[in-house]
């Protein structure tokens, strides 16, 4: 008997294999002749029933159609021009817009039938990937719609994807230097009523509903499904046109809630993992999707191959990936490769608690070296520099806390192994977990946690009452460790503005006035901008900043000796496609000059005391350089 069972579960899953592989995810295909809908659903469900609605919202369903049942396929084939009408499914768990809809009424409660080329914007099939030769090349911004643009006041679609097709934001964009912008959630998600936008609403959107349809609550009309679409896409377009590229923040761990998600409406229980008949939360969310299910696997395949395909999307940024399996991970990689192998994709790597699956087969930082092309965020540099995540009060090398200079070199090299690194006090890891600089994405702050100047304040108190000055040479310095690394630069919109949410740490459904950006702040605090724009110039403009391989790393990346608060490093010998053949970097947390012992030389120093002049600054010579307090000081011969 126990054969028998063992057998027809074998069985079962073969076959959830083979209609994983087989099933085309074109939920609804639509021609003026007929609309051919399909839906992938337990083959011994009762019934599967198709709505076909004049509206996105409310009124009585049109035609009622059962759909037939192929296995785990239902489809169904209704004649005639349905083009405008709405649609949804149902086998008697509440209608749904099926798992892949790809157009979606006002919030989300039903798909829309659509022409999809209508959305195009003019020139679209001419819209391509800015060129970036490798991830060491970019310089990632990490943007909120509504917090970018809702305070701005010559905006003319304030908090909408609009607005970054507007000349204002271009500017700054490209004034500053980054190259990637990650926006934070986009799909159309739960918790913002696209019904009520004449009222203010917030949340970053880690509550996905449709996941492959842009959010409706950025659009200028969300009762129009083409409007999102076309509004998104011309958003895209924007930033190509200026060589930004644009990367998606995807969140495929789990839904916004389990009873009327998608998923749930359609494959009871399938698409989540479960402990003992209870739902696993390694989300920390409520629940945790099952990546290893076949069925999942090819959805976040798929939607990732969408997003790139049918919106151009440059790249993606996993929530939670230490939810997902490695499997998975690898395979959309090597998929995504196949579209460009330019495109970025990186994540969180580690959950928000224990999953159903074992932590070998997950996509955590330890696990980093299975998933090449794969990066991931190294809390190990952003702690060093201010301090750990779960205590907001404790400082880090910024402020003057203990033993977070061995963690700092680890960050600056990359996460990759090092000789110069002792491992054994790093903290978080106890052994280098990237095999490329390019696997590690270096940060000090992020949207789900302090901003740098929050962070800065609560723990230093000191600055609450020191001069701006003091709080500026502190910020400034902790983004030259960032900007100076090996690994992919990272950073928050708004620190380059010396942005502040009146100390909230977790901000993700506080109201614009905790959220949104000050753009005043760009004329009070200008040396502040400048800083960092010439600092990402510096790195764009020396490949030594950014040699992009674990081995030229080793080779050319050198570790000075300095005294405790100190952390020094030279770039020797690289003279690939730079004139400045060693660079030195020297990073002073504590609050007095200190002076530092270098190869002798002639030096022309080109950032010193919050200035950055890569004409120079001053011509030093000798065995010593002397770096002023909570300062950077830079120097090449």
């Amino acid at each position: 008997m126990r054969k028998f069972l063992l057998m027809t579960l074998l069985t079962i899953a073969a076959a959830q294999v083979a209609v994983a592989q087989e099933f085309d995810f074109r939920e609804m295909e639509y021609t003026p002749q007929q609309t051919v809908f399909q839906l992938y659903a337990p083959a011994n469900a009762k019934a599967v029933k198709l709505r076909i609605y004049k509206d996105g919202l409310g009124g009585r369903p049109l035609k009622t159609i059962k759909m037939r049942a192929e296995g785990t396929v239902w489809r169904a084939a209704v004649e005639g021009d349905l083009l405008g009408r709405f649609y949804t499914f149902d086998m008697g768990y509440g209608e749904t817009p099926g798992t892949f809809a790809k157009a979606v009424g006002v919030n989300g409660k039903r798909g829309a039938i659509i022409d999809l080329r209508s959305t195009d914007p003019e020139g679209w099939e001419s819209d391509c990937h800015p060129v970036v030769k490798s991830p060491a090349d970019l310089v990632v911004y990490e943007l909120h719609h509504r917090d970018f643009s809702i305070a701005r006041n010559d905006a003319k679609n304030p908090g909408k994807f609009l607005a970054l097709t507007e000349p204002w934001a271009i500017s700054h964009l490209k004034q500053l230097g980054i190259n990637a912008i990650h926006i934070l959630p986009s799909y159309d998600y739960g918790s913002v009523d696209e019904t009520r936008l004449d009222q203010p609403q917030y949340n970053w959107g880690y509550d996905p509903v449709n996941y492959n349809v842009p959010e409706g609550s950025y659009s200028t009309n969300p009762y129009l499904p083409a409007t999102r679409i076309r509004e998104f896409k011309q958003m895209v377009q924007a930033l190509h046109k200026a060589g930004i590229r644009v990367i998606l923040d995807v969140v495929y761990n789990h839904t916004y809630d389990i009873e009327h998600s998608n998923f749930q409406r359609t494959y009871p229980d399938y698409y989540y993992r479960k402990v003992k008949d209870e739902y696993s939360n390694g989300s920390g969310c409520g629940n945790e999707t099952a990546s290893e299910q076949p069925m999942m696997r090819r959805f976040m395949l798929e939607s990732v191959k969408y997003w790139v395909q049918e919106y151009h999307i440059d790249g993606f940024r996993f929530d939670l990936m230490g939810c997902h399996d490695i499997e998975t991970m690898n395979i959309i990689r090597k998929e995504v490769e196949q579209l460009d192998p330019t495109l970025f994709i990186y994540g969180e790597g580690w959950s928000a608690g224990a999953c159903a699956l074992p932590t070998e087969q997950l996509g955590v930082k330890a696990n980093i070296p299975q998933m090449p092309g794969i990066a991931a965020f190294s809390d190990e540099i952003r702690d060093a520099l201010r301090g750990p995540f779960d205590d907001d009060t404790k400082p880090g090398w910024l402020g003057g806390a203990p033993d977070c200079e061995e963690s700092l070199k680890f960050g600056i090299a990359g996460g990759i192994e090092h000789p110069q690194v002792d491992m054994t006090k790093v903290n978080y890891s106890k052994a280098a977990w990237a095999t490329e600089p390019t696997q590690m994405m270096s940060y000090v702050s992020c949207h789900d946690d302090m901003c740098l100047v929050d962070r800065l304040q609560a723990s230093i108190p000191r600055l609450k009452k020191a001069p701006v000055s003091e709080l500026t040479r502190l910020n400034l310095l902790a983004q030259t460790a960032v900007f100076t690394s090996q690994g992919v630069p990272f950073m928050l919109s708004g620190e380059e503005l010396l942005r502040t949410k009146k100390g909230v740490h977790n901000s993700f459904e506080s109201p614009d006035s905790i959220n949104q950006l000050d753009w005043q702040n760009k004329e009070r605090y200008p040396e502040v901008f400048k800083y960092y724009s010439d600092l990402i110039a510096l790195r764009q403009h020396h490949p030594a900043f950014r040699l992009g391989n674990a081995d030229l790393v080793r080779k050319h990346l050198e570790f000075l000796d300095a005294p405790k608060g100190v952390v020094a490093f030279r770039l020797k010998n690289y003279a690939g496609r730079d004139d400045w053949r060693n660079i030195i970097v020297i990073l002073n947390a504590a609050p007095k000059n200190v002076a530092v012992t270098i190869p002798a030389g002639k030096y022309t120093v080109v950032c010193k005391d919050g200035t950055i002049d890569e004409q120079g600054i001053e011509a030093i010579s000798g065995s010593t350089a002397t770096v002023s307090r909570y300062s950077a000081l830079i120097l090449h011969d």
